[in-house]
Parts: structure tokens; C-alpha cells; sequence
């Protein structure tokens, strides 16, 4: 089995999951869990969570070329209602993003002259949308397919080059094309590469030259008047947010234990709820991360031998699955 610095695994022998980042040797790998433990396994007692399509970007039509593992890639999918081409009268089209980045994307198609954008929004890492069903007869006015997105996480990352890309796909490609199997869909797909060079070098942040230096002098700066709301102000004031990762926490915790970083991180914990109690903190966001629960299950724990608060999940939206928020009445 091939595995590379990236890939989501799943743990044969106990329930779990993560991310590979380092190699030890020939036989085991570094393998970092949500809550940012890494741990060291076997290569024989993983197995890879996605089974990825792979799609050769130098050929003209999008042949495939099989393998078992990629890094992060991106995907232009067209499902037909029907294995046999002769029987099909429906395709859906889906955007796929097979990589560990969130991205905000838009996906329009070609009206004459225009674009019309028909979808836009959020999808998260290994997921999929679906953007839109067309009947056969229909496809044809469907040959430009527009897509923009925009790559990121909720931790630390390294910038990508937002993607945007203009399909063409018609009647003869899809003929050429070959039907790939893939556990995230029901039927056999046609498959189109739009981004797989996660791990390019090329760098995203660039330099302003002298002429541009000169446009921005040159530009008149105008500030909208700011109101500065009273109420929201406090409101602000009694809410706090505290980050468990211990990578927050300490400088380098290479050398402590599983059970010393988990000490580290309770003991952080309490020590933020005492301030909070004390000085009159109506709101705390505790952001722990998901891992194997054992420091959520702490902190409920601890949440429970305190009267006068109530606790539940955090806004998915602004947290993900890895965070709880307290009030304190």
C-alpha cells in the first residue's frame, strides 16, 4: 500500500482517524489526530479513508490513470443515470473536492455571451455538492462549466492559488471519456481534473513594485465613519474564547506525553473558568478539538461539578465539531 504526507487514514485495529504528516521509517508513519497529537503507527495497521480518482492533467481529453492514493485534489464530476451510454437520459453534475481544504466556491455556466453563476457556497474537506441534473437531450447547452473556489482551513495552512477554471465538455469528450468507479457515488462517473498542485511550491504572496507603490499614493483613501455600539461593546467585553490545542499552549511539546499534554490542557481549562467566574464573564468558547474525546469528556467533567452555567456544542459553522460554549448566569 502507498501512502504519502497528506492522506486521511482510518486505524485497522481501534476506532479512529487522521492525517499522515511524517515518515519514522519504511514501516511506520507519524500520524497527527484532530485534536493535534501525533502518533506513531505501523503502515500495515492503517487504511487509507478515501480512495481518490486520478485524472492525468497533460492529456487533452482527461484519460484516467489508475492508482490508489493522491494528495489533495479537485473534481469536475458528471454522474450519468445509467452504466450503459445507450440508456442514459439524465446527467448531474458534482464538484468534488477529494483534498483536507474547506474552499467558498461559485459555479456558473455559459448563457451566449455570459456567464450565469447557478450555485455558489461552502463544502468542506473530502465532500461533495451537487450543482445540477440535466436531461441528455439538454446537454449540449451545457458545454462550459465555470468554476472558482477559494481554498483554506480552521488551523494552520499553506496558502493556495485560488482556482479558476472554464470546462468545456461535450457529446465527443464524454465518449472518449471512461467511467470510473468511486465509493462517493452510486453510479460509475466521468471524472475532470481541476486542481491537484496542493503541494506546489509556487509562491502566493507577492511583492508590489515601484508603479504600484505609486498608484496607492495616487489614490485618494476614503474611511467610512465608524459607530462604536455601547451595548455590543459589552457584550464583546463578557464573552471569552480560549484555544486548547496544546500547540497553543506550549512552546514544543514533542517530549511530553499523551497524558502530560492532556494535564497541560485541563489544567488551562480550569484555571480560564476561575477567571471567568471571578470576574464576570457571561461567555466562554472553549475550542478542544475532536480526537478521540478524551478532552471534551475532561472538560464536561469538570463543567458539571459548577452550578449556575449551561453548556452545549459551539456554532458548527464558526467552530466545526471541536468546540463547546459556556454560559455562566
Amino acid at each position: 500500500m502507498k501512502l504519502r504526507i497528506g492522506d486521511k487514514v482510518r486505524f485497522l485495529n481501534e476506532v479512529g482517524e487522521g492525517t499522515i504528516v511524517s515518515f519514522k521509517d519504511k514501516e511506520t508513519v507519524f500520524v497527527e489526530m484532530i485534536d493535534g497529537f501525533e502518533i506513531p503507527y505501523l503502515i500495515k495497521q492503517l487504511v487509507p479513508i478515501h480512495t481518490e480518482l486520478i485524472l492525468n492533467p497533460e492529456v487533452e481529453n482527461i484519460d484516467l490513470v489508475l492508482e490508489t492514493i493522491l494528495s489533495d485534489s479537485v473534481y469536475f464530476i458528471i454522474e450519468p443515470d445509467h452504466e450503459m451510454p445507450l440508456l442514459v437520459s439524465d446527467y448531474k453534475f458534482y464538484l468534488f473536492n477529494s483534498s483536507s481544504y474547506n474552499t467558498s466556491f461559485t459555479y456558473s455556466v455559459k448563457d451566449d455571451s455570459y456567464f450565469q453563476t447557478l450555485k455558489h457556497g461552502e463544502l468542506g474537506a473530502y465532500q461533495k455538492v451537487f450543482l445540477k441534473q440535466v436531461k441528455k437531450n439538454f446537454f449540449k447547452e451545457y458545454a462550459y462549466h465555470k468554476i472558482e473556489c477559494l481554498f483554506y482551513k480552521n488551523m494552520h495552512y499553506k496558502s493556495q492559488i485560488p482556482l479558476a477554471e472554464i470546462l468545456f465538455v461535450n457529446d465527443r469528450i464524454i465518449t472518449q471519456s471512461t467511467l470510473v468507479k468511486h465509493t462517493e457515488f452510486k453510479l460509475p462517473v466521468y471524472a475532470y481534473i481541476l486542481k491537484d498542485d496542493f503541494l506546489d511550491k509556487q509562491v502566493v504572496e507577492q511583492t508590489l513594485n515601484a508603479e504600484d507603490l505609486t498608484r496607492l499614493k495616487a489614490i485618494k483613501e476614503f474611511k467610512q465613519p465608524v459607530k462604536n455600539s455601547v451595548a455590543k461593546q459589552k457584550i464583546k467585553d463578557l464573552t471569552r474564547e480560549i484555544d486548547l490545542h496544546i500547540e497553543e499552549l506550549v512552546d514544543s511539546h514533542k517530549n511530553l506525553t499523551n497524558s502530560q499534554i492532556l494535564s497541560i490542557q485541563t489544567e488551562r481549562f480550569e484555571k480560564e473558568m476561575e477567571h471567568c467566574l471571578s470576574n464576570g464573564i457571561k461567555k466562554l468558547i472553549v475550542i478542544h478539538g475532536v480526537g478521540n474525546g478524551k478532552l471534551k469528556q475532561e472538560i464536561i467533567a469538570i463543567l458539571k461539578s459548577i452550578d449556575g452555567i449551561n453548556y452545549y456544542d459551539a456554532s458548527y459553522k464558526n467552530y466545526g465539531f471541536g468546540a463547546t460554549e459556556i454560559l455562566i448566569h
